[in-house]
Parts: structure tokens; C-alpha cells; sequence
């Protein structure tokens, strides 16, 4: 089993920055296939950026775009989301989770274990 904790959100102006974290224990954290997701009032749980095992190039959703960078630390066993820029529409809880295949999927199902979410809030 594996278990996520996410931190790092919090209230932010437009146009400001917020870094989040995600902490795993259990097994071996570079085994897993990393991501983040976001969830706004109201609407469907999305997916925001992934990266690979090894931290090759990570894939994100256009509407992060040149905004939100995600990292990874093996050493650490922890996984970043870098949010640059940041616009009202980003507020929403931001979830951290694990998968066991071998690359980045968009599909929620696809996603192994998941962190109880970090609230962002992006004031105008």
C-alpha cells in the first residue's frame, strides 16, 4: 500500500506562485508513474501534469501550459507542482497520485493510489 500527502496550498493572488508537494511512503516511490489532478467546485476531478518514473518529459494539460512545472525528487520521495501565474480558474483541490504503468495516462482509472487533495485558492 501507498500512501500520498500532499501539501503546499493556500490562498494566493492572481498572478502569484505556489508550490505544492507530494510526500509517499510505503513502496518504493521511483517504481511509480507520478501525477497531479485538480478538482474545482462543481465540476469533474482533471488531470494536470505527469511524469514518467525516471523524470522524463512530463505531459500536462494545455491549460498549464508554460504556468506549472512537475518534478520529481527519488531521493526524497516526493513529487512537485511548480504554479507559475496562477489565474482564478486554477482554484480548485489538488490531488497527488501514483500509478503502476510505465507512462503518464489523463484517465482517472488508470491511477492507482491517490493523496486526500490540497486546497489552492486563486483570488482576483
Amino acid at each position: 500500500q501507498v500512501q500520498l500527502v500532499e501539501s503546499g496550498g493556500g490562498l494566493v493572488q492572481a498572478g502569484g506562485s505556489l508550490r505544492l508537494s507530494c510526500t509517499t511512503s510505503g513502496r518504493t516511490f521511483s517504481s511509480y508513474t507520478m501525477g497531479w489532478f485538480r478538482q474545482a467546485p462543481g465540476k469533474e476531478r482533471e488531470f494536470v501534469e505527469g511524469i514518467s518514473r525516471t523524470g522524463g518529459t512530463p505531459y500536462y494539460t494545455d491549460s498549464v501550459k508554460g504556468r506549472f512545472t512537475i518534478s520529481r525528487d527519488n531521493a526524497k520521495n516526493t513529487v512537485y507542482l511548480q504554479m507559475n501565474s496562477l489565474k482564478p480558474e486554477d482554484t480548485a483541490v489538488y490531488y497527488c497520485a501514483a500509478s503502476n504503468y510505465d507512462y503518464v495516462h489523463t484517465d482517472l482509472t488508470n491511477w492507482d493510489y491517490w493523496g486526500k487533495g490540497t486546497l489552492v485558492t486563486v483570488s482576483s
